[in-house]
């Protein structure tokens, strides 16, 4: 039974059970995996089962992501970053290992151990904060950026600590032991004898030597090898070769490290970094985020299923301690550094309660430190358990952030314009769609007053001489003191769906006659929108759709001119079915238990043919729209989408109006 299949069987059922949970309450998809690794473990306990023949599988997730990381660090992007990489991100790192180190040496660890695992434990979650920042929207603010720079510098240190670890060893031959015969490989590979050979008879400095000709041996290999490879593959224009060729650069990187007793995830962070200005990186990134995505899930629940509970209940106080240490001393570090990089507001409490948790290369480096010697080996089981509950705890850590963002929101956040002028329209974001809004109602003389979270948007939109406020727009208290008592219109125009209803929904409350025009994701959010009292609803591609569908109706041979009035006909009906859908819409019954919904959408379907004002016999098909078709349109909110209640101008241009791709087709016909 203790076979590859059961193993492999096992730990995807607990992901998927524990993966969608874990999103599901708002904890993230580390801990779920964690959560199936916990499961897993203990399931170990009962069937007297061994599941390490999956673990060297599971680290090509560390692996691979070590190399997505490198194909994102462009030399320009870098440069750009240069003072938050080696100031915020470099303080963080030497300031917390200082700390931490003196912690550990408090407790009764030697001076190396102390340094090796202030290192180890200065770094931070890179997937947990990345993956939490995103969720919530807060990339793009202060705080995310100074979070991301960093992480981004954490990653980068992370190859270094490796080199520098080896040299804290008390038995230099440990060093390269583990790194052929412990988490890196297996036992058995005969081939990397020779090499086990030549290197156990070097010192620490010999080995460090030896790791900085393979470094140059991986930089040529990327730019003398790689490159010109891809150039050839590229030409047969089979993916599945471009793929193969990908996972060949990660494997063979890694295979040269090992070879000299290294990380094999020093490898691929080279060859990452080197092809990161190749015209190939994100073709690249796209063949391998997937298997990124497995092995990096993968190696979370081998930490999860190596929790041992037995040693959590027999060191209880003593892992707490660490762990709540842990994230103290690194909460004090964090918040020293904010005050040093005036990182204010609720930005500062974001990079300092984002950042106070372990990270997953700590896994690596604590179990990379038993097997070199630098730690007693089997400590490193009660280390794992304390960086384990950190990440438990990291969920908690941001439900903290979001407390005191709302009360330093209430109170006043100093990262926040304070808006002196309001005008008579507001407009909420200046992404995509804010910003064509924004410039077409600025040039016809109207002024705006723009909201934004994005400073560089911010600053861009003061240059250009428009009055732009920096600020989450989701704030009520910020459309308060943009003016919404004396508005006459505004546009909500940011990208988050639940936001959007919000906002709506606010405004209507403090305004019942305000006119509120808000753009919708989908048909469904139509429908939400609707019913929390949006005035004009703007689904974002059904223009461009309605004249995808024109050209269509032209080449199947329908007369231009008859072209333009079935579109314009299909559009006013869509209209109006999308507004009489929306009134018998319900939330909280499933559309295709609605027969409400279901009723509408019959009858609509048998005049549509009517609305549209061709004569049924007329048609080439002498059909209407599938009932089916609809239903299933709405279950899976499609993209297609315009206004619900939209102004007295018309959108589809008619005969002699055509502009932009519509005249560029009408002269290519010409030609």
């Amino acid at each position: 039974m203790d076979n590859f299949l059961f193993q492999a069987t096992i730990y995807l059922a607990a992901a998927v059970i524990a993966v969608p949970l874990s999103k599901k309450w708002g904890l993230g998809s580390v801990l779920g995996y964690l959560f199936a690794g916990i499961i897993i473990g203990q399931l170990n306990l009962l069937l007297g089962t061994g599941f390490s023949d999956l673990h060297g599988v599971a680290e090509f997730g560390i692996i691979m992501l070590l190399f997505v990381i490198g194909l994102e660090l462009e030399p320009k992007q870098l440069w750009q970053l240069r003072t938050k990489l080696l100031g915020l991100g470099g303080l963080q790192i030497v300031l917390t290992t200082f700390a931490l180190a003196l912690a550990f040496k408090f407790l009764g660890y030697q001076t190396g151990e102390s340094i090796a695992l202030g290192l180890a434990f200065s770094l931070s979650s890179t997937a947990m904060v990345l993956q939490t920042l995103s969720e919530k929207g807060l990339t793009q603010s202060e705080g995310g950026r100074s979070t991301l720079s960093v992480l981004l510098t954490q990653d980068v240190a992370f190859i270094p600590m490796l080199i520098v670890i080896p040299l804290l060893a008390t038995n230099p031959t440990t060093v390269v032991e583990a790194e052929l015969h412990g988490a890196h490989s297996t036992s058995g590979e005969e081939g990397l004898g020779i090499a086990l050979t030549l290197i156990e008879q070097l010192p620490p400095w010999g080995s460090a030597g030896i790791t900085l000709v393979s470094i140059i041996l991986v930089v040529a290999f990327g730019y003398f090898v790689v490159r010109p490879m891809f150039h050839y593959i590229s030409s047969s224009g089979l993916i599945e070769i471009s793929t193969a060729a990908t996972l060949f650069v990660v494997v063979f990187a890694s295979l040269m490290m090992t070879l000299v007793g290294f990380s094999p995830a020093l490898g691929t962070f080279l060859a990452g970094v080197v092809l990161a200005t190749s015209e190939f990186r994100h073709e690249m990134r796209s063949h391998i985020e997937p298997f990124k995505g497995l092995f990096l899930g993968l190696f979370f629940i081998t930490v999860g299923s190596g929790i041992n509970f037995l040693t959590l209940y027999q060191n209880l106080f003593f892992v707490f301690l660490l762990t709540f240490g842990l994230i103290a001393i690194k909460v004090g570090v964090l918040y020293a550094l904010s005050l040093i990089f005036k990182i204010r507001g609720r930005d500062k409490w974001l990079f300092v309660l984002g950042l106070a948790q372990g990270g997953e290369f700590a896994f690596i480096l604590l179990q990379f430190m038993s097997q070199t010697g630098v730690i007693i080996k089997g400590e490193e089981n009660i280390l794992i358990l304390v960086v384990t509950l950190s990440l438990v705890f990291t969920p908690a850590l941001f439900i903290a952030y979001e407390y005191i963002a709302r009360k330093k929101g209430i109170e006043g956040d100093p990262l926040t314009d304070d808006i002196t002028e309001e005008g008579e329209i507001i407009i909420a974001g200046i992404g995509r769609f804010g910003e064509v809004v924004n410039d077409m109602v600025a040039a016809n003389g109207y002024k705006t007053t723009v909201l934004d979270s994005n400073y560089q948007k911010v600053k861009l939109m003061r240059t250009l001489g428009y009055k732009a406020f920096l600020g989450d727009p989701t704030r009520p208290e910020l459309i308060e003191s943009a003016g919404l008592a004396n508005a006459a219109i505004l546009v909500v125009a940011i990208d988050k769906r639940e936001n959007i209803t919000e906002i709506v929904q606010y405004a209507r409350r403090k305004r019942p006659d305000l006119h509120i025009i808000t753009r919708a994701l989908d048909r469904q959010h139509v429908f939400e929108l609707y019913q929390a009292g949006a005035s004009d609803i703007v689904r974002e591609t059904f223009d461009s759709s309605l004249r995808a569908g024109r050209y269509v109706l032209q080449k199947m041979g329908i007369p231009e001119e008859e072209a333009h009035i079935r579109t314009r006909g299909f559009y006013k009906f869509n209209r109006r079915a999308t507004r009489e859908l929306a009134a018998v819409w319900d939330p909280d019954i499933p559309l295709e238990k609605n027969q409400a919904f279901l009723n509408k959408i019959r009858d609509l379907n048998k005049s549509i043919d009517c609305s549209i004002g061709i004569p049924k016999e007329d048609l080439p098909h002498g059909e209407g729209l599938s009932e089916r078709a609809e239903i299933d349109s709405n279950i899976t909110s499609d993209t297609d989408m315009k206004e619900v209640d939209a102004p007295e101008i018309e959108v589809i241009p008619v005969k002699g109006e055509v502009i932009d791709q519509d005249e560029f087709t009408k002269n290519s016909h010409k030609s």
